[in-house]
């Protein structure tokens, strides 16, 4: 029975050889599948502006579209600039307005009725002065009545006169110097109104592309400081496949060259295009550069998948297959 064993055991290990001769036979260059890794580049969110973080929209590991907000801090001062700036603005206008008009209608309206009643007091007088000129030159009355009806005329002829130009002058607007400066300081509120706004809408960052949640760095009621990261996405145009070739097949490892890999949880073979390779080897062993030596060297190779993968995330072992 013994002597039955043995040769089967002999058998049964010399068939499981055969079938895994490829994990302990050394196999001719560029036949075997290189090994790798995926890598990303995490793009950080934060803001140019110190608060308490009010809500967090971000969900870690959940895809987000571009333009979808992230999170957002408490607004309540900047929207208190933006409504003073608002304030500002419209006052600066008004002014503005308000010397290119003249006076107002109002005031106008006083200087008017200051001229109807010179007007009428004019008529009233020159009545007079013609019924004194003819007391004057029958003898009733004095000369003396005469030269103060005169006067009495030429004094509501002067005082006609300058409610006139005063409504002239009540009429046109303002000196150009002073309404350039009055442009000057409604361009000036405009300006700091926009900068409020902006303030304002830097509280909630929104996504710049489509992107999967990386993580999360706060939570609701902390305090973020300016500049800080609360959110890390990484899009699909930030994941890289790394890895590595022997010197011996360096040559077909060629920039916009597409490749095919394999990982975990993907369906069948997916296409990347190589994007980067190293000028120097990666790895070098103890050894000397000889000609036997030289396939012991190994490159560095990037490559950007062609689509959108959701199960390529950082740190997942890849194969690529051989460069033919």
């Amino acid at each position: 029975m013994k002597r039955l064993i043995i040769p089967v055991l002999i058998v049964a290990l010399a068939v499981t050889a055969f079938l895994f001769r490829d994990r302990w036979l050394p196999q001719p260059p560029g036949q075997f599948n290189y090994l790798g890794y995926v890598e990303g580049e995490t793009t950080l969110v934060g803001t140019p502006q110190a608060g308490r973080l009010v809500s967090v929209e971000a969900v870690k590991g959940q895809e987000v579209h571009k333009g979808a907000v992230l999170f957002t801090l408490d607004p309540a001062q900047f929207r208190a600039e933006v409504a003073r700036a608002e304030g500002a603005v419209a006052t600066a206008r008004a002014t503005r307005a308000n010397l290119l008009t003249g006076k107002r209608p109002e005031e106008i309206e006083i200087i008017r009725a200051q001229i109807a009643q010179a007007e009428a007091s004019l008529a009233l007088a020159q009545k007079e002065l013609t019924r004194a000129a003819t007391l004057a030159s029958s003898g009733t009355a004095a000369q003396s009545r005469l030269d103060q009806a005169q006067e009495q005329v030429k004094l509501y002829e002067q005082r006609l006169v300058e409610l006139k130009a005063s409504e002239q002058v009540a009429s046109l607007p303002a000196r150009g110097a002073e309404i350039d400066a009055a442009t000057s300081r409604v361009a000036e509120a405009e300006a700091q109104l926009a900068q409020a706004k902006e303030k304002l809408a830097d509280l909630s960052p929104v996504a710049p592309a489509d992107a999967r949640v990386d993580d999360v760095f706060f939570k609701p009621g902390e305090w973020v400081a300016a500049g800080q990261p609360v959110v890390a996405l990484l899009k699909p145009s930030d994941v890289t496949l790394r890895f590595f070739v022997p010197e011996t097949v360096l040559a077909g490892a060629q920039p916009g060259r597409a490749i095919q890999f394999r990982c975990d949880g993907c369906a069948g073979l997916n296409t990347a295009v190589i994007s980067h390779v190293a000028s120097q080897p990666e790895y070098t062993p103890p050894v000397i550069y000889s000609e036997t030596a030289r396939s012991k060297l190994v490159y560095l190779v990037e490559a950007k998948p062609d689509a959108a993968n959701p199960q390529l995330r950082p740190g997942l072992p890849i194969e690529v297959e051989p460069l033919k």
